[in-house]
């Protein structure tokens, strides 16, 4: 039986409209892929607690993420290898140019989570490995503020 998965996701966008992926490195042989930051909620948390927590863990950024800008609900088997359903909120965040400091990532994070980059949405198409959420360049699109455009 599948688990309810509480989860905030985040889309970090720098200056140059780029989006912060973590290749993640399962341990049990499946395929690496890239993800945006993010992770479940802690019990009690809200979704915009959890974007902002998870923004400070996983990569150094202490924020307010703003406003939830989509919403989606998928199956899949985690990191742990728990099958979940997750009810995942998606935040934006536009940053002018940021470093990233990974100095609040878990012991799990720092397993699996060895590696990051900032991709243009026209490169996202020509990666090898599976991107999350599969349709992130139609997201970051949709999401982007209207003075941006």
């Amino acid at each position: 039986m599948r688990q309810p998965r509480p989860a905030a996701r985040i889309l970090l966008v720098d200056a140059e409209r780029r989006v912060l992926l973590f290749r993640f490195t399962p341990y049990d042989g499946r395929p690496p892929f890239w993800c945006t930051p993010g992770g479940k909620l802690d019990e009690g948390e809200t979704y915009e607690q959890a974007a902002r927590r998870e923004l400070l863990e996983e990569v150094g950024l202490d924020c307010d993420c703003g406003p939830q800008v989509a919403q989606r609900t998928v199956d899949f088997l985690t990191i742990e290898g728990v099958e979940v359903t997750a009810d995942e909120r998606w935040f934006r965040v536009d940053v002018d140019a940021f470093a990233v400091d990974t100095g609040g990532h878990t012991e799990l994070e720092q397993r699996v989570m060895q590696s990051w980059r900032w991709f243009a949405p026209d490169e996202l198409a020509a990666v090898d490995e599976w991107i999350y959420p599969e349709d992130l360049a139609a997201l970051l699109a949709r999401t982007e503020p209207a003075d941006a455009r």
